[in-house]
């Protein structure tokens, strides 16, 4: 029986994952089987209707590169359909405002979904067990039902500021989704209480039977299709055709002797590496983890990068992003400079607004060496449910800008730069530390602390995870309530604005497996409901 490890905020799909190992399975099927939990058990962070990126370490078969599943702008998408509808962009830079919030919620904010192909590929390439075994679990919670988890009730609650649209709109807008998520009177399950959802349960038994080309060309596509241009949505049948993943290989970087491997754009593996290259150059232990000066400092680096993600990096087939300079040796350096003379880099914004958070993650480590990390999402959910299908389509036409001419103007076949960076930091060659997180722009920022704290002041997983953060996407930082209020003082004395999140635990939520001589050991956040599950020993 194969051993390993799986790591994921939800522990319903955490032992789903450890279950498909000790049913034969390897890493891979760990993570789809975890993945597809995570479908129906937190329906809005992520489903079969969304994307994702994955990374896939697999040295047992000579592997290691990504399986990317950006979703796609609609082909019938236009640069300048939203140009005049325009309120404001968000303060973390994840999203517009617009009139009528057409690209927040509904059926013009949907792109092309990719988690499912992405799913089958990834099993049918590299795994031991079917798609059609993985889905069982998901199947059960589907028809069974599941308790609603504290962390998916304070998100079907939570009102956020600025023109976002209530998070309970997402459930009750639509009449096949209040069908699913509201009682009659209108109100949403309570934490505790049992959800069931067996249309879902019966599109996942339909496509563990005629096979996920059923989604794409077949009569759940057939299904979708007919409702999107019933209800004036972008998206056709041709989308969902011509749809196709891309396999790529990873962006590699250096930071204090270990090699660090993470997404290509427009996933936001490159604000990772582009942040460890500034900091390279500070003794950061000798600062104090989360001294006034390490966050000042690590702030700047985040300020920097979130400037030139906003400049330059988008979809690579779309926009010539310049990462051999971003990236470089002497843009670090010249960074490093900045920082070090106390120059302040202002990250200009349209306007103020409000973040979004709707992703997960999952991690897993077997015993042969295979390693995934893997984030999908529904970017903001659409609040979209086609009659009888069940699952909720991706929202991530919120997130273009609807300002043409820029790195992330909307165009057909375009995907929009996301802060997703599932990594693997490797220790002479091995693997060492696989990481990623939810969040939306937090989660370069969370990732990023992470493998601060483990590289740099020796934290194991759980440490790793759950240090006190803090998150810089505007001129503010952002800070957790763990970080003391002196330290607050001290940065407000050196001529910064801080704001004191009432939460103890935020701004992404990171998720990690350490490897090292002794074995594994996992951290799962505990502003999560998540946990880290090992496989039973051998009889």
């Amino acid at each position: 029986m194969p051993q390993g490890i799986v790591c994921a905020p939800q522990p319903e799909a955490v032992e789903a994952g450890v279950l498909a190992l000790e049913r034969g399975g390897n890493a891979v099927d760990a993570a789809i089987a975890c993945a597809l939990v995570q479908t129906a058990i937190d329906p809005q962070m992520c489903g079969i209707a969304g994307f994702g990126s994955m990374q896939l370490y697999l040295p047992d078969q000579g592997q290691h590169h990504f399986i990317d599943f950006h979703g796609r702008a609609p082909a019938a998408t236009r640069e300048d359909m939203w140009e005049d509808i325009v309120i404001s962009e968000t303060e973390d830079g994840f999203g517009f405002v617009l009139e009528g919030g057409v690209n927040d919620l509904g059926y013009q904010s949907i792109t092309s979904p990719g988690s499912i192909k992405a799913f089958a590929e990834a099993i049918e390439r590299y795994g031991n067990l079917t798609l059609a075994e993985l889905l069982e679990p998901a199947i059960e919670y589907c028809e069974q039902g599941f308790a609603v988890r504290t962390h998916v009730a304070s998100y079907w609650n939570l009102v956020e500021a600025a023109g976002r649209i209530p998070h309970i709109e997402r459930l009750r807008a639509i009449p096949a989704t209040a069908k699913i998520y509201t009682r009659e009177d209108g109100s949403i399950y309570k934490a505790g209480e049992i959800l069931r959802n067996p249309d879902m349960g019966n599109t996942y038994r339909r496509i563990a039977s005629a096979g996920v080309e059923d989604f794409y060309e077949g009569e759940i596509a057939s299904k979708i299709a007919a409702d999107m241009k019933e209800n004036g949505g972008l998206l056709s049948g041709d989308d969902l055709r011509d749809f196709q993943t891309e396999q790529s290989e990873p962006v590699w970087g250096e930071f204090h002797g270990y090699e660090v491997a993470t997404n290509p754009l427009p996933g936001g593996g490159a604000m990772v590496i582009e942040m460890l290259n500034i900091l390279s150059h500070f003794d950061l232990k000798a600062m104090g983890h989360n001294s006034s000066r390490y966050i000042a400092t690590v702030a700047e680096a985040m300020k920097i990068a979130t400037v030139d993600k906003d400049r330059h990096m988008g979809d690579p087939r779309y926009v010539d992003v310049p990462l051999n300079v971003l990236l470089s040796a002497e843009h670090a350096e010249k960074m490093a400079t900045r920082i070090r003379t106390g120059e302040k880099t202002p990250v200009p914004r349209l306007n103020s607004g409000a973040d979004n958070k709707d992703t997960t993650h999952v991690c897993a480590v077997d015993d042969m060496g295979n390693c995934v990390s893997m984030t999908h999402s529904l970017g903001n959910p659409s609040g979209v449910v086609t009659e009888g299908l069940g699952f909720m389509y991706n929202g991530c036409m919120n997130v273009f800008d609807p300002r043409p001419g820029r790195s992330n103007s909307l165009a057909p076949g375009k995907s929009r730069f996301t802060a997703m960076s599932p990594t693997i930091v490797f220790k002479d060659k091995q693997p060492y530390l696989v990481i990623g997180a939810p969040g939306g722009t937090y989660i370069t920022m969370g990732v990023l602390q992470g493998i601060l704290n483990c590289l740099v002041f020796g934290m194991n997983a759980q440490e790793t995870v759950a240090g006190p953060r803090f998150c810089v996407t505007s001129d503010v930082i952002d800070v957790t309530n763990r970080i003391p209020r002196y330290i607050q003082s001290e940065l407000e004395s050196l001529g910064y604005q801080v704001r004191r999140s009432h939460q103890s635990f935020g701004f992404a939520g990171v998720h990690a497996i350490r490897i090292n001589e002794q074995g594994w050991d996992g951290g799962a956040d505990p502003g999560r409901d998540g946990m880290s599950l090992q496989t039973r020993p051998k009889p």
